[in-house]
């Protein structure tokens, strides 16, 4: 009886089996039933498509009738994924999960839409930029930038350069290897890491070109005019691969040190603000924000102003996913990576101020602009060192810095080395100049190489405070310049002559910025701030001047490179 039992229990349990089976195959042929019936119904008997090739797919149609729902968003279990991923350090979402479009056909024609739009966005911007240019073209087919660099003032000699004039000796047995910025305890798997060497024994033209930048800089300027590595290093910033991020230390601010596959590095900094923001006037000069459109700005005005101590700069349009969280070895910045309630990419990093979710910089969905400045020389191969600016404001809320309130102030400074003999002071003044044109408050510290000693140019980094207002003049920037009633001939016939119609500073930063991938660069009121604010740098000087005599203001400084080498040579 038992045995009986046993096998009956046996056979419903087999007949069980054979029934889900039969109804899991039955549920899995149903849907191909069902749209063959249809493709049979429209006369496209064995075709499950609906549709012409040269048109659109008729279930997108229905999604684009579907409430917002359900129209291609992804689906609950989708975005929990997606908002997890920073817990998951295994996670191989790419920016391909975040499309709004989950189906394998319809992701191809997400993507397809997404590169014709990319396209006509390019055409567009080529046409916006020959109508720009065309109209700036003079009479004699010249542009005004090129017209402004045949100038005679921007055609002086620089001195012949020795050993000690130039940052490195291409001839030497130095090796440059590439600092590992990123945090080496987290490897990505799968990665060979590789050792880039270019040593004297090769010429400088099979350099990378941010090392050949690296290479032509010099005790006068950190390149030179016609130099096409300038524009080679340009290109290369906003083209080569990214192959790792990490955060910079230090700063109030988020930034992020980006590394090419060419080994070459540079400052990333994201957009925080359109460009129409003005700095709300109750806001305090160090608790602005930083934008990465003035970082672009500010190199082409001081290329403009034939200052060259800013390194090169170029907007570039990155891919949050791909290029920021996929390459990142820096556990801190990927875990702040999130989506947004509208489905975009976001992160926030760390740093003091404006990192949190609330301050979060996202995408659109996961497209962001940002500024990539090329690094200078690692500070192991070439030491900086920072000297403290003698107008340099208070940062305080309350307090005034001692030029604030002492007129005699730049006596003091003249009588304090390095400003008592040399170019220094007069290179501050030129930073002075460079600073209020752009609205810049925010110099306190600036740089030079200890290789050159007190003799040699002042760098120009960290720009991301200007451009903040085109409505206002901030007067107090000329403090210095006012106080000391002290110029460069140079910087002063330079000033003059882009005060000319046919050589209009606004134009010119007009043309210039139109070659950034991110044109527009600038917001159009800020282009007209520039000659509005030249024309209070000349009415400064020439209340000096009527003061003091031109002789006492304007110092001619057309000997000065062979000074700056007369005076190494006598130390």
């Amino acid at each position: 009886m038992k045995m009986i039992l046993f096998r009956k229990f046996r056979v419903l349990i087999l007949m069980v089996f054979v029934i889900a089976c039969t109804m899991h195959i039955v549920i899995d042929l149903l849907p191909k039933l069902e749209r063959r019936a249809t493709g049979q119904s429209t006369g496209n008997s064995g075709c499950s498509c609906s549709h012409k090739p040269s048109e659109e797919p008729q279930s997108r149609g229905k999604q684009q009738g579907m409430p917002a729902a359900d129209s291609g968003w992804p689906n609950k279990h989708t975005l929990r994924i997606l908002q997890d991923f920073s817990n998951e350090p295994s996670s191989n979402l790419t920016s391909h999960s975040l499309e709004k479009i989950t189906g394998a056909r319809d992701k191809g024609e997400a993507f397809k839409r997404r590169e014709q739009y990319a396209q006509n966005g390019e055409r567009q911007k080529h046409l916006i930029k020959d109508q720009a240019v065309d109209k700036n073209l003079p009479v004699k087919g010249f542009s005004r930038l090129e017209a402004l660099f045949e100038h005679p003032l921007y055609k002086t000699v620089r001195p012949p350069l020795t050993d000690e004039d130039t940052l490195f000796n291409v001839n030497s047995d130095i090796r440059f290897y590439p600092k590992a910025t990123e945090n080496q305890e987290w490897p990505r798997e799968g990665v060979e890491e590789e050792e880039y060497l270019p040593t004297g024994e090769g010429g400088a033209e099979s350099y990378p070109n941010w090392l050949r930048f690296h290479v032509g800089i010099n005790r006068y300027e950190l390149y030179a005019r016609q130099d096409p590595v300038t524009d080679d290093l340009l290109r290369d910033l906003v083209s080569q691969r990214i192959s790792s991020v990490a955060m910079k230390s230090g700063g109030t601010q988020l930034k992020l040190i980006m590394t090419f596959q060419n080994y070459g590095q540079a400052l990333f900094k994201p957009m925080k603000q359109t460009r129409e923001q003005e700095t709300p006037p109750d806001f305090f000069y160090f608790s602005d924000f930083e934008r990465h459109n003035a970082e672009i700005a500010a190199f082409h005005l001081d290329r403009i102003l034939d200052f060259r101590r800013v390194p090169p700069v170029a907007g570039r349009l990155v891919n949050m996913t791909r290029e920021i969280r996929d390459v990142t070895r820096d556990k801190k910045l990927w875990k702040t990576f999130f989506i947004s309630p509208a489905n975009n990419v976001c992160f926030y990093g760390e740093c003091s101020y404006y990192c949190s979710t609330e301050h979060a910089l996202c995408g659109k969905p996961d497209q962001i602009e940002g500024s990539l400045a090329a690094f200078l020389p690692d500070l192991a191969l070439a030491k900086r060192k920072t000297w403290r600016n003698p107008w340099r404001r208070s940062y305080h809320k309350r307090k005034k810095a001692e030029w604030e309130v002492d007129p005699d102030y730049c006596d003091e400074v003249k009588q304090t080395p390095p400003y008592d003999s040399g170019t220094r002071l007069l290179d501050v003044m030129d930073m002075t100049i460079f600073d209020f044109l752009m609205g810049n408050m925010d110099r306190h510290h600036y740089e030079t190489f200890e290789k050159f000693g007190n003799s040699t140019f002042i760098i120009h980094l960290d720009n991301g405070r200007g451009f903040g207002k085109y409505s206002h003049d901030e007067v107090s920037i000329l403090v210095p310049l006012s106080q000391c009633c002290r110029v460069k001939k140079s910087t002063h016939q330079r000033l003059q002559l882009l005060a000319k119609e046919e050589y209009k500073l606004s134009a010119l930063m007009a043309e210039s910025l139109q070659r950034d991938r991110l044109v527009p660069v600038l917001f159009s009121p800020h282009l007209g701030a520039l000659d509005r604010r030249l024309r209070l740098v000349l009415r400064v000087l020439d209340d000096c001047v009527q003061k003091l005599g031109y002789s006492s203001v304007v110092e001619d400084d057309a000997g000065q490179d062979h000074a700056h080498t007369a005076a190494h040579s006598a130390r």
